[in-house]
């Protein structure tokens, strides 16, 4: 017996029957060779194909609420990524699920994200002339645009893991469904760190009906939040919080958009960001020569403007800054001696 084998086995008899077994996979798009592997099960392929990739290593430089801020602490989509990972594979552990279809899920979820956050989906919204969702664009970067455009060729779980992350889709495992609430708890508890960090908000501030529920500090919130998810969801059999719980975090939500996620502080600078993709938009597309030589061949069967779009929700923050300055700022005359 493999070393994979036995791992399997293993699932069989330590895992909740409710979990995703990785011998009961519904595949990939594209056979390969499964059986060759005779270390690993096929969620832990695919999370080392995540990881490994040049989509996921981007993240580091991408933002998460804060555009470009200045000090070392403030989250990244890469920190956001992590911490949703850590508290996905908890519940996942404590229910008796599949971690490493979790935390494959969880590190693949927001690999589709633009430059600048939420700010570079409004933009490729208004350019593509219909809604842009990173969510969606994460599936299509494992599914398409990863390795020189033949895609990761993840298992079907993690595929729609990742797509239903967010969203009206909700995904067919427990695993997928942790996640999706696992990134819930993660991103409204870390904003508020970031923001308290930034000066708009202090703890305090957080209404009492909300903290006397979730807790006063972020660990207390976070720990609130996932005691209350593997308690209530091993009850009922189905990934919950608990009414009180959930209403409390709602709560929570909507005080952030209002405090923070619509604070002229905090997005003051959305505006130009978006006016800055934009007019790289209309630029590529009225120039696709100009486009990097590895984007021609898709707009052969794909359309100038989706491999435009394909192209900027790939920037990092400083690497759209630094194409923008590169082709619409001039370049200062040197002065001879």
């Amino acid at each position: 017996m493999t070393i994979r084998e036995e791992l399997e086995r293993l699932e069989h008899k330590r895992l909740n029957p409710l979990a995703a077994f990785s011998d009961r996979s519904k595949g990939r798009p594209h056979a390969e060779p499964e059986r060759e592997d005779d270390v690993r099960t096929c969620y832990q392929r695919d999370l080392d194909k995540i990881v490994h990739s040049k989509s996921f290593r981007r993240l580091m430089h991408k933002t998460q609420v804060f555009l470009q801020p200045e000090g070392d602490h403030y989250r990244t989509r890469m920190t956001h990524t992590l911490e949703v990972s850590r508290i996905a594979c908890t519940i996942t552990r404590a229910l008796g699920l599949n971690e490493d279809l979790a935390q494959a899920i969880a590190m693949g979820h927001d690999l589709g994200h633009t430059p600048f956050g939420h700010a570079g989906e409004d933009a490729l919204t208004r350019c593509m002339g219909k809604p842009f969702r990173h969510n969606e664009q994460s599936l299509r970067v494992v599914d398409f645009l990863e390795n020189d455009g033949r895609g990761l060729n993840l298992t079907y779980e993690v595929r729609m893991g990742i797509l239903g992350h967010t969203g009206a889709f909700v995904p067919e495992t427990l695993e997928g469904q942790v996640v999706r609430r696992s990134d819930q708890m993660a991103y409204v508890n870390h904003d508020i760190d970031d923001a308290t960090r930034a000066g708009i908000l202090k703890n305090e501030d957080i209404p009492r009906e909300i903290s006397d529920v979730l807790g006063k500090t972020h660990s207390q919130r976070i720990n609130t939040l996932v005691c209350d998810a593997i308690h209530t969801s091993r009850e009922a059999g189905e990934i919950l919080l608990s009414p009180k719980v959930d209403q409390a975090l709602k709560d929570l939500r909507s005080f952030m958009f209002e405090r923070v996620y619509y604070n002229p502080v905090a997005k003051g600078e959305e505006s130009r960001a978006k006016d800055m993709l934009c007019r790289l938009f209309d630029y590529y597309t009225s120039h696709p020569e100009a486009l990097p030589e590895d984007f021609q061949p898709q707009m052969s069967f794909e359309g100038l403007e989706r491999t435009v779009c394909d192209y900027i929700a790939g920037m990092t923050d400083k690497y759209a800054v630094d194409t923008y300055t590169k082709v619409f700022i001039p370049v200062g005359w040197g002065v001879r001696g």
